[in-house]
Protein backbone atom coordinates (compact mmCIF):
# COMPACT_ATOMS: atom_id res chain seq x y z
CA UNK A 1 0.00 0.00 0.00
CA UNK A 2 1.36 3.41 -0.91
CA UNK A 3 1.20 6.40 1.37
CA UNK A 4 -1.10 9.16 0.11
CA UNK A 5 0.20 12.56 -0.82
CA UNK A 6 0.42 14.58 2.38
CA UNK A 7 -1.39 17.61 1.00
CA UNK A 8 -4.22 18.95 3.14
CA UNK A 9 -6.87 20.62 0.93
CA UNK A 10 -7.32 24.32 1.72
CA UNK A 11 -10.35 25.94 0.07
CA UNK A 12 -8.64 29.35 0.30
CA UNK A 13 -5.60 28.21 -1.68
CA UNK A 14 -6.67 25.19 -3.74
CA UNK A 15 -9.11 24.36 -6.52
CA UNK A 16 -10.84 21.00 -6.79
CA UNK A 17 -12.47 19.03 -9.58
CA UNK A 18 -13.94 15.72 -8.48
CA UNK A 19 -16.17 13.46 -10.59
CA UNK A 20 -16.98 9.83 -11.17
CA UNK A 21 -16.59 8.99 -14.86
CA UNK A 22 -17.59 5.87 -16.75
CA UNK A 23 -14.03 5.11 -17.82
CA UNK A 24 -11.81 2.38 -16.36
CA UNK A 25 -8.96 3.62 -14.12
CA UNK A 26 -6.28 2.09 -16.37
CA UNK A 27 -7.59 4.12 -19.33
CA UNK A 28 -7.50 7.34 -17.27
CA UNK A 29 -3.92 6.52 -16.23
CA UNK A 30 -2.88 5.87 -19.84
CA UNK A 31 -4.59 9.10 -20.95
CA UNK A 32 -2.44 11.03 -18.45
CA UNK A 33 0.83 9.19 -19.08
CA UNK A 34 0.99 8.48 -22.83
CA UNK A 35 1.76 11.54 -24.98
CA UNK A 36 -0.21 10.20 -27.96
CA UNK A 37 -3.33 9.96 -25.79
CA UNK A 38 -2.81 13.12 -23.73
CA UNK A 39 -2.58 15.24 -26.90
CA UNK A 40 -6.11 14.12 -27.86
CA UNK A 41 -7.92 15.40 -24.75
CA UNK A 42 -5.77 17.55 -22.46
CA UNK A 43 -6.62 21.04 -23.75
CA UNK A 44 -10.25 22.18 -23.87
CA UNK A 45 -11.43 22.69 -27.46
CA UNK A 46 -11.06 24.78 -29.51
CA UNK A 47 -7.51 24.88 -28.11
CA UNK A 48 -5.31 21.89 -28.94
CA UNK A 49 -2.26 20.22 -27.46
CA UNK A 50 0.25 20.02 -30.30
CA UNK A 51 3.27 18.69 -28.40
CA UNK A 52 3.70 16.57 -25.30
CA UNK A 53 6.78 15.16 -23.60
CA UNK A 54 6.49 12.85 -20.62
CA UNK A 55 9.42 11.48 -18.63
CA UNK A 56 7.33 9.51 -16.14
CA UNK A 57 9.53 9.47 -13.05
CA UNK A 58 10.00 11.77 -10.06
CA UNK A 59 12.06 14.69 -11.36
CA UNK A 60 11.05 13.89 -14.93
CA UNK A 61 9.69 16.42 -17.40
CA UNK A 62 6.01 17.02 -18.06
CA UNK A 63 5.76 19.36 -21.06
CA UNK A 64 2.84 20.41 -23.21
CA UNK A 65 2.47 22.97 -25.95
CA UNK A 66 -1.06 24.32 -26.31
CA UNK A 67 -2.22 26.14 -29.43
CA UNK A 68 -5.04 28.68 -29.53
CA UNK A 69 -7.50 28.80 -32.44
CA UNK A 70 -5.54 31.85 -33.67
CA UNK A 71 -2.29 29.85 -33.73
CA UNK A 72 -0.66 31.29 -30.60
CA UNK A 73 1.36 28.64 -28.74
CA UNK A 74 1.84 28.26 -25.00
CA UNK A 75 4.78 26.12 -23.86
CA UNK A 76 4.33 24.66 -20.38
CA UNK A 77 7.19 22.79 -18.73
CA UNK A 78 6.94 21.17 -15.34
CA UNK A 79 8.33 18.42 -13.19
CA UNK A 80 6.78 15.26 -11.79
CA UNK A 81 7.02 15.06 -8.02
CA UNK A 82 5.21 11.80 -7.30
CA UNK A 83 4.05 8.88 -9.41
CA UNK A 84 1.96 6.01 -8.08
CA UNK A 85 0.98 3.92 -11.12
CA UNK A 86 -2.77 3.81 -11.76
CA UNK A 87 -3.43 5.88 -8.61
CA UNK A 88 -1.79 9.29 -8.48
CA UNK A 89 0.29 11.84 -10.38
CA UNK A 90 1.72 14.95 -8.77
CA UNK A 91 3.45 17.57 -10.91
CA UNK A 92 4.32 21.23 -10.62
CA UNK A 93 4.85 24.19 -12.90
CA UNK A 94 7.40 25.82 -10.61
CA UNK A 95 10.13 23.22 -11.11
CA UNK A 96 11.66 21.97 -14.30
CA UNK A 97 13.17 18.58 -15.02
CA UNK A 98 15.56 17.32 -12.36
CA UNK A 99 13.77 19.45 -9.73
CA UNK A 100 15.55 22.56 -11.01
CA UNK A 101 13.76 25.78 -10.12
CA UNK A 102 12.16 27.18 -13.22
CA UNK A 103 13.88 30.20 -14.72
CA UNK A 104 10.63 30.91 -16.55
CA UNK A 105 8.56 33.68 -14.96
CA UNK A 106 5.33 31.87 -14.16
CA UNK A 107 2.10 33.65 -14.58
CA UNK A 108 0.36 30.81 -12.77
CA UNK A 109 2.51 28.77 -10.37
CA UNK A 110 0.72 25.66 -9.12
CA UNK A 111 1.11 22.02 -8.23
CA UNK A 112 -1.43 19.46 -9.45
CA UNK A 113 -2.47 16.28 -7.68
CA UNK A 114 -4.38 13.88 -9.94
CA UNK A 115 -5.99 10.93 -8.12
CA UNK A 116 -7.54 7.95 -9.86
CA UNK A 117 -9.65 5.50 -7.83
CA UNK A 118 -11.84 2.62 -9.00
CA UNK A 119 -15.55 3.36 -8.58
CA UNK A 120 -17.83 0.57 -9.78
CA UNK A 121 -16.95 0.03 -13.44
CA UNK A 122 -15.60 3.59 -13.68
CA UNK A 123 -13.22 5.96 -11.98
CA UNK A 124 -13.42 8.53 -9.22
CA UNK A 125 -11.28 11.28 -10.72
CA UNK A 126 -9.92 14.01 -8.46
CA UNK A 127 -7.80 16.93 -9.62
CA UNK A 128 -6.49 19.43 -7.08
CA UNK A 129 -4.59 22.55 -8.13
CA UNK A 130 -2.49 23.82 -5.21
CA UNK A 131 -1.55 27.51 -5.25
CA UNK A 132 0.95 29.56 -3.24
CA UNK A 133 -1.55 32.26 -2.24
CA UNK A 134 -5.19 33.36 -2.53
CA UNK A 135 -4.43 35.75 -5.39
CA UNK A 136 -3.01 32.98 -7.57
CA UNK A 137 -5.91 30.69 -6.69
CA UNK A 138 -8.41 33.40 -7.62
CA UNK A 139 -6.59 34.07 -10.89
CA UNK A 140 -6.67 30.37 -11.80
CA UNK A 141 -10.39 30.22 -10.95
CA UNK A 142 -11.07 33.34 -13.07
CA UNK A 143 -9.10 31.83 -15.96
CA UNK A 144 -11.68 29.04 -15.96
CA UNK A 145 -10.15 26.21 -13.94
CA UNK A 146 -13.46 24.44 -13.30
CA UNK A 147 -14.88 24.84 -16.80
CA UNK A 148 -11.57 24.12 -18.54
CA UNK A 149 -10.49 21.11 -16.49
CA UNK A 150 -14.05 19.73 -16.60
CA UNK A 151 -14.22 20.15 -20.40
CA UNK A 152 -10.85 18.41 -20.73
CA UNK A 153 -12.13 15.53 -18.58
CA UNK A 154 -15.22 15.31 -20.83
CA UNK A 155 -12.82 15.01 -23.79
CA UNK A 156 -10.95 12.21 -22.01
CA UNK A 157 -14.26 10.37 -21.49
CA UNK A 158 -15.14 10.91 -25.15
CA UNK A 159 -11.73 9.53 -26.16
CA UNK A 160 -12.44 6.36 -24.15
CA UNK A 161 -15.67 5.86 -26.09
CA UNK A 162 -13.99 5.95 -29.51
Amino acid sequence: MTQPTTHQFDANLDLLLERVVDVPPDFVWAAWTRPDQLKQWFTPAPYTTVECQIDLRPGGMFRTVMRSPEGQEFDNVGCYLEIVPNERLVFTSVLGPGYRPSAQPWELPFTAVISIEPSGSGTKYTAVAIHPDETTRAKHAEMGFHDGWSAALDQLVELAGR
